[in-house]
């Protein structure tokens, strides 16, 4: 037992973003594009800038806790085919919590199936993605790099404690957000906070936790291993604007040009082989000739099914250059399906099961 229990915290170990860095490059491309690309940049700007101040939101209550935690944010990690982008963990003196920020427009409604649901105008808008899902898979892929680097008993010992140690939180970490949980089963509940509520809710996890309690050497070689097992992410999300800025520079052309994409009620029908050709794949996909054709056209015809189930204009589902893009990239599950242009949680959450069938069937 460490003499008097020497403070060791609140300590952020990491605590930049690669939020800070995609915005900065975004600002660097601002003044080499055309005025139509400029406020497409300028939007994503501005959400990345949403982004970051809910993360910093959630910073400020974690600095201010006047808690012994070691906090590292933005980490990727990668084992096989698994991948996890995470916000925050945040080792404690018995618990390991594993963050996910979320920093939504709008009030936000859990049903009694967990379904989360956004509320505009006091009206239900559109279900997103399970947040809780999202970082459970995050939780699982911890587990799996922990373990590689145990021996038989260190394994069968972790895995014992594994639930009880690591505990995964989403926080709502919008100030304007509110939460309407009342009819949320109890296992989701528990497991969704605002980010106000985040000193609270680790200081009673800790007070309520049975685990043995933490050493600081032990939290420090903790937060060292996930240093080290982390890497850089491998995503990029300003290639397709420097790719757009040094094509329009080079030859000319219009941004506008570069995007053009009319709804589908507006373009004149095609053959199935016409509708091959308007979205050129890279020479890298593995997807060659007739199964390009194919592919196009299954993806084509869930998406015109789906816009008159729904009421809805076709590119409102996905745009060529998304199906392009989705072809591209073959995402093998709803997590790669996030780094696909245009499809965010919301979209993955309505559509994703049924296109990644398509992809892989």
């Amino acid at each position: 037992m460490e003499l008097f229990r020497k403070k060791i915290g609140p300590v952020f170990v990491k605590e930049n973003s690669d939020l800070t860095e995609y915005i900065r490059k975004l600002e660097g491309l601002k003044d080499r594009v055309d005025e139509n690309l400029k406020q497409e940049i300028d939007k994503q700007i501005k959400y990345a800038k949403y982004g970051e101040a809910g993360e910093k939101n959630i910073a400020f209550e974690l600095k201010n806790s006047d808690m012994d935690m070691l906090i590292l944010h933005d980490l990727y990690f990668e084992s096989g085919d698994l991948t996890a982008q995470i916000d925050y963990i945040v080792i404690t003196r018995k618990i390991i919590f594993v963050i996910e920020c979320k920093n939504l427009y709008g009030n936000i409604k859990i049903d009694n199936r967990g379904t989360f649901i956004r509320l505009s105008g006091g009206r239900e808008e559109i279900g997103i993605y399970s947040p809780i899902r999202q970082n459970e898979r995050h939780l699982q892929l911890i587990r799996k790099i922990r373990l590689d680097s145990m021996n038989m008993l260190q394994k069968r010992i972790f895995n014992k404690n594994f639930d009880s140690r690591y505990k995964s939180v989403v926080v709502l970490a919008n100030p304007q957000t509110v939460l309407k949980d009342r009819e949320a089963p109890k296992e989701v509940k528990e497991k969704v906070i605002r980010y106000d509520q985040l000193t609270g809710y680790i200081r009673k996890a800790n007070e309520e936790s049975s685990q043995p309690v933490l050493s600081a050497d032990d939290m420090k070689e903790m937060a060292e291993f996930f240093l080290k097992s982390a890497i850089p992410s491998k995503s990029d999300y300003t290639k397709k604007f420097q790719q757009l800025a040094e094509r329009s520079s080079k030859e000319g052309t219009s941004v506008k040009e570069e995007k053009a994409n009319p709804p589908d009620s507006e373009k004149k029908k095609h053959t199935d082989r016409e509708m091959a050709k308007e979205v050129p794949l890279s020479k890298s996909t593995e997807l060659q000739g007739e199964k390009q054709e194919e592919m196009i056209k299954r993806l084509k015809a869930y998406r015109l099914q789906e816009s008159r189930q729904n009421h809805i204009k076709p590119y409102y589902i996905f745009n060529d250059e998304q199906m392009k893009d989705l072809i591209n990239k073959m995402p093998k599950n709803a997590e790669e399906l996030l780094n696909v242009s245009g499809f965010g949680a919301a979209k993955v959450e309505k559509y994703g099961e049924a296109i990644l069938k398509i992809l892989h069937s």
